[in-house]
């Protein structure tokens, strides 16, 4: 191999790995699965391995991406140039079914994680490994780098008893794994015993993110528009179970936040006030034009990374959150359910992963809602991560 930074997905067109000699395969991607030359990995993998592709399976938001979040479903389909069928796994099933499975020797995953726990794309490989461990269809993963880097670990463990299909394992908000070795851990931890292989990157560092890869950001879903939205994600994904306005129906989601009851000036001031490592607020008024206060003028502010190695995400949220509650205490809502198939908890509680942040947000010890304890996460991950060793590679 050369010091070019290579796809998991390019290291298989290339090198050709024995899992996929002569097989049938299904490959479950969607648009962000490009190649460097920004080729579908459906196409590329059908070239570098005639006939053998046999089908196609979608993750949340479907091949194309253009479906919104929150239990809006996809429909399956046929690919009529590839003359493959289009199985949504986030459907009436988020298990690939044992009829989606038959004739399949081996499913090959290349999805672009964004780092984060609660998005649902692990949650699918992991109910695909199970489903191809029961069914004795091997799983091979193409790995793609953790576009927020790999080295920053934030937000407390999810407690198993708020398990979601936003969160299927006891993991950090940001877990500083790529796609691959998170798939190695939940297999090995879960004893699911799927015939499980990855293929690694070439010449990625747990140190960059995206920008260092000179690669062109394809959204991995529709609100995730730039790599910038990727790395304010894990704290501003908690918006969700509120009723602040997270930013869709913007053309900046999850960079920015408000509300019709807020005061952008005032907000904006409490937060510089913080100096939050890393980051500064502008106020803000703008329109979303779907989702949360759709047409109407939301006042907040807009988020500006000035120091991605400085900035915590999931910190800077929780002191937002505790500046809106504090200052408009008698509008600010935590949303009822439900959320993503979870229909008694409330989304705030399986997005943050248990009560605490939703009980102790004002309390004068959040330590259990803000921080991940190292020594644990890098035990645990230490047989599982491909890139680095677990102990000189994580910090908080």
């Amino acid at each position: 191999m050369t010091s070019e930074f290579t796809l998991g997905l390019e290291r298989c067109a290339a090198e050709r790995p024995a899992m996929l000699d002569g097989v049938r395969f299904g490959l479950l991607m969607n648009r962000a699965s490009v190649d460097r030359d920004l080729r579908f990995a459906c196409d590329v993998l059908s070239d570098a391995y005639p006939g053998q592709l046999a089908a196609l399976f979608t993750p949340q938001h479907g091949l194309w991406g253009d479906a919104q979040a929150n239990m809006i479903e996809t429909d399956h389909g046929w690919h009529s140039r590839l003359n493959v069928p289009i199985y949504s796994l986030y459907s009436a099933t988020r298990t690939p079914t044992a009829e989606m499975l038959t004739g399949l020797d081996c499913l090959v995953i290349d999805l672009q994680d964004v780092g984060t726990r609660v998005y649902t794309f692990v949650w699918t490989v992991l109910e695909c490994l199970k489903a191809c461990a029961a069914a004795g269809v091997s799983v091979l993963v193409l790995d793609r780098p953790n576009p927020i880097g790999g080295c920053l670990v934030e937000g407390p463990m999810l407690d198993l008893a708020f398990r979601s299909f936003v969160g299927g394992a006891s993991i950090p908000m940001r877990h500083g794994l790529t796609i691959g070795e998170l798939v190695r851990l939940l297999n090995s931890e879960q004893a699911i015993g799927a015939k499980l292989e990855v293929i690694a990157l070439a010449n990625w560092s747990p140190s960059q993110t995206f920008a260092a890869f000179g690669r062109t950001w394809i959204p991995p879903s529709p609100n995730l528009p730039r790599a910038e939205s990727a790395l304010v994600y894990p704290g501003q994904v908690l918006l969700e179970g509120t009723n602040l306005s997270e930013g869709r129906g913007t053309t900046m989601p999850f960079e920015v936040t408000g509300a019709p009851f807020i005061d952008a000036e005032l907000l904006c001031r409490d937060m510089n006030d913080h100096q939050l490592p890393g980051v500064r607020f502008l106020p803000l008024i703008f329109r979303p034009t779907f989702d949360k206060w759709a047409g109407e003028s939301c006042q907040g502010v807009s988020i500006h990374v000035t120091d991605g190695s400085a900035f915590r995400p999931y910190r800077t949220t929780v002191a937002l959150l505790a500046a809106v509650q504090r200052r408009w205490h008698e509008q600010f809502e935590w949303l009822a359910p439900p959320y993503e198939y979870e229909t008694q908890l409330p989304p705030i509680d399986i997005i943050s992963g248990s009560a605490r942040l939703r009980t102790l947000l004002n309390s004068d010890d959040q330590t259990s809602i803000l921080s991940c304890p190292l020594s644990p996460w890098q035990a645990r991950v230490s047989d599982a991560i491909l890139y680095d060793s677990a102990d000189r590679r994580f910090v908080n």
